[in-house]
């Protein structure tokens, strides 16, 4: 019981203390947003928050390395402590490619090699998909190694990618990941996954920690901390053993748009890596909604599906709830389009 309370509030109160520090340094060193193009918010705003989650996640995790045998729930996995490496040597590398593209603006080239070397990093120590459960006849599906890392790469990726381009308004990005988060948390434990438990209960602290701070109007923004974060949760969905759909129903909106909005891009004949304020999010905004209004329709939906994803064991169920999550978001999309022409 002790180590849960240190997961949750030792990163939380870390990441309470450090993001306005790093409000000040961003101001100090120049590493700032200001208005203007796409970008929508009034005065300037440090996009170093990055350093704030990486330093709240990584302490309270080594925090608990750190705690009495007797304090720390039984690990059953005999490779947990390698994907534990790997969960925060790939961590600190993304948050150094992250950090850099705060003060560089790294080319979309330079971002997604940054990406791919974090991604085998994690295939390396383990954070890959296998298998995964054939909804239609309960057998496990085994893949061979080269699909393997094929999959667990692009799977990686596309979360680091997601929450980065869900980071377009305050508090958006911080608060879905603490929805993914609390659903991962409770499913470990309900698998009795307790000592893995821990590790996505940490996050969530961190990111509680953080969004007081980015919530709307941000103080701070994650900037590069949006890929740390990104890939924390794509790493952490394979450890709770590959729960790839309760994943996908909690970040179906974002998922489903970045993958229209990839579409839209190479369609235009425009870079994918390329950004712009065709997100859904972004589009909402131009609509007249305010940014309040429009987290708090992502937050009810995230918490909409996550509770779907918990409570429905039915496999053949939950996979008709990831198509019915995919017709509303295209449903959404076309209405969003149909207004805007007007």
């Amino acid at each position: 019981m002790i180590a849960f309370v240190l997961a949750f509030a030792v990163p939380f109160a870390l990441a309470l203390v450090v993001t306005p520090l790093t409000k000040i340094l961003g101001e100090r060193l120049g590493a700032v947003d200001l208005p203007g193009g796409r970008r929508r918010h009034r005065g300037a705003v440090s996009r170093l928050g990055g350093i704030a989650l990486y330093v709240a996640f990584v302490g309270g995790v080594l925090i608990l390395l750190w705690l009495p045998p007797a304090w720390q729930p039984q690990r059953l996995d005999p490779n947990e402590t390698i994907r534990l490496t790997g969960l925060l040597l790939g961590g600190t590398i993304i948050f150094a490619v992250g950090l850099l593209d705060d003060f560089r603006h790294l080319s979309a080239p330079a971002q997604f090699a940054g990406q791919l070397a974090v991604a085998v990093v994690a295939c390396l120590f383990l954070i890959f998909i296998q298998k995964v459960m054939n909804p239609f006849t309960n057998r496990e599906t085994v893949f061979p190694m080269p699909v393997v890392w094929l999959i667990s790469i692009f799977w990686i990726m596309g979360m680091i990618n997601t929450v980065n381009f869900l980071d377009g308004i305050d508090g958006l990005a911080a608060g879905v990941t603490a929805i993914v988060c609390a659903v991962l948390t409770i499913h470990m434990l309900r698998m009795g996954q307790l000592s893995v438990a821990l590790l996505p209960l940490a996050l969530l602290g961190t990111v509680l920690g953080f969004l007081p701070f980015n919530f709307s109007p941000a103080r701070v923004f994650m900037g590069g901390g949006a890929y740390f974060l990104g890939f924390a949760v794509g790493a952490l969905s394979i450890m709770a053993g590959a729960k790839l759909a309760t994943v996908l129903l909690v970040m179906g909106i974002p998922i489903v748009d970045v993958a229209w909005q990839i579409l839209s891009r190479l369609r235009a004949g425009r870079s994918v890596g390329r950004a712009d304020r065709g997100h859904l999010h972004h589009r909402l905004l131009d609509l007249g909604f305010s940014p309040r209004q429009i987290v708090l329709f992502y937050y009810g939906f995230c918490i909409l599906f996550g509770v779907l994803a918990l409570t429905i064991s039915n496999r053949v169920y939950k996979l008709l709830a990831l198509v019915g999550l995919g017709v509303l978001m295209l449903a959404v999309l076309l209405v969003v389009a149909r207004l805007e022409k007007r």
